[in-house]
């Protein structure tokens, strides 16, 4: 009898709106991490300020959406994540044109804080309703779009932010995000299913443990730079936040209604995918942070220019993601997430050793293009590991968790990195920020390969056996596809 390969189903209508939707709501909410830093100068000549307010205009959005990450995900298991979803892009659509509107420097510190809670109820509902609404056989293609996307937003913020500023003005960073916003609430009213967690509570002294605990921890890192590491403020929001996520890890042990229960850590998949994305974060951001201004202050270029010198590095994932999701779909996301995660750190390598005052754009290049095609293979398939690692019931708790730890580790990389960088060198000439960035990228070298070899716990993932087709027997025929031709998603432990 004769066999035929049953291919993949294609993206339903359904499917192709909800990666559109939550794709360009993605987009928003990663991008205004970085989008900041090149306009800053710009800011400062327009609403005066201090330095200190000037970092602010970046923490405050950092620090709200990563301590309040894992409740807007809780409130969307148990009210409806469609419902939060719309809600959380509202407020982070009306926050920008407030922060685009700003008078002075403490209303737009103001609004980028409001920004950073909206964002952190939008962003980990986003890859719940698009799990949600793809097909498992189609599920690694999809999320390599989004990762590619979201990648993309992460690493090109200095770009679009730098050559905004320098165009048109420094609100249109704000700006920009306002008509995708007002575009995608109706959108996202009529095209996206709702869907809730089964027997979902909130859990209000988990919420309260784990935003407090993030919190001093965040707060302690972003500062550590400017009050010193051993200051009172930095050891108390280390100590304080230490303590109270120690509390929320004890509480997550013991209660079955825990918004983070601890079982899922026994997953070594979930746990590696986890770590290995704050290790992740830890080394690009930090990376990302020095070597913009090192293209800046030591080379010369212009925001524009730097940014887009950084092409062959920040426009890859949107390359090289969606074929890299489809790989992972036929041979599995450990070898992609792990071959992705050493590129990155062999690019983050070559950088260390061949960065120099005069160092040329062409012997840059190699590094730049490494580094591009690691991010991207990594942030293909590692949404989908995820997402697989756990049931339909904890997906929206997983998503939560991995975008706060991702959200620290950024937070991390650029307090470490630049301790390091402030350690070994500083801004005084091209020598002396050249000294500085070598070590500090050979740390964050070193993070991104731990990150690696955290990758490898992820379960190995056979290759779906082709499916026997009968044509003359299509009601036999259905049955068997649609068990086995798809990936099963494990059931909540």
């Amino acid at each position: 009898m004769n066999e035929q390969i049953a291919a993949p189903p294609a993206l339903s209508r359904s499917a192709v709106w909800a990666l559109v939707i939550t794709g360009a709501a993605s987009f928003m909410a990663a991008l205004d991490n970085l989008v900041v830093t090149t306009a800053l100068p710009a800011i400062r000549a327009d609403l005066g300020g201090k330095l200190e307010d000037l970092e602010w205009t970046v923490n405050a959005y950092t620090l709200t959406f990563a301590v309040l990450l894992m409740f807007g995900s809780a409130l969307g298991d148990r009210f409806g994540r469609r419902r939060l979803f719309i809600g959380g892009l509202s407020l982070f659509t009306v926050a920008s044109a407030a922060a685009a509107l700003s008078p002075g420097i403490d209303q737009l510190i103001a609004a980028r804080a409001v920004q950073g809670v909206g964002a952190a109820v939008m962003m980990p509902l986003t890859l719940t309703l698009l799990t949600a609404a793809v097909p498992a056989a189609r599920r690694g293609m999809a999320l390599g779009v989004y990762g590619a996307v979201t990648g993309l937003a992460v690493a090109s913020g200095p770009l679009i932010g730098g050559s905004l500023t320098e165009h048109v003005s420094w609100q249109w960073i704000f700006w920009i995000n306002v008509p995708i916003g007002v575009a995608l609430v109706p959108l996202a009213r009529l095209r996206l299913a709702e869907s809730t967690a089964p027997g979902a509570r909130l859990d209000v002294p988990g919420t309260l443990l784990i935003s407090g605990g993030l919190f001093g921890i965040v707060y302690a890192l972003v500062n550590a730079n400017a009050k010193g590491w051993t200051s009172a403020p930095v050891l108390t929001g280390l100590i304080v936040g230490v303590a109270l996520v120690g509390g929320f890890i004890r509480h997550g042990s013991g209660n079955p209604h825990a918004m983070l229960p601890m079982r899922l850590f026994r997953d070594r998949g979930f746990l590696g995918i986890n770590f290995a994305g704050l290790l992740m974060f830890l080394g690009m951001f930090g990376s990302i942070f020095l070597l913009s201004q090192f293209l800046q202050g030591v080379a010369g270029y212009s925001p524009t220019e730097a940014g887009l010198r950084m092409l062959p590095w920040t426009g890859m994932p949107m390359i090289v993601a969606p074929i890299a999701g489809i790989l992972s779909d036929r041979i599995g996301s450990r070898p992609v997430v792990t071959a992705g995660l050493a590129f990155q750190a062999i690019g983050l390598g070559w950088f260390a050793v061949i960065l120099s005052a005069d160092v040329s754009y062409a012997a840059q290049l190699p590094a730049l293009i490494l580094s591009g095609i690691g991010m991207a293979l990594y942030f293909a398939p590692a949404s989908n590991a995820l997402m697989s690692t756990v049931g339909p019931a904890d997906q929206g708790k997983a998503s939560g968790t991995n975008n706060a730890l991702r959200e620290v580790g950024g937070a991390l990389g650029v307090a470490v990195l630049a301790s390091v960088f402030s350690a070994q060198g500083g801004y005084e000439t091209p020598q002396a920020f050249t000294d500085g960035t070598v070590p500090a990228l050979w740390i964050g070298a070193g993070a991104v390969a731990l990150a690696a070899g955290l990758a490898l716990l992820l379960p190995r993932k056979a290759k779906t056996p082709p499916v026997a087709a009968a044509p003359t027997e299509p009601a036999a025929d259905a049955a068997p596809a649609s068990a086995a031709g798809a990936p099963k998603v494990p059931a909540a432990s």
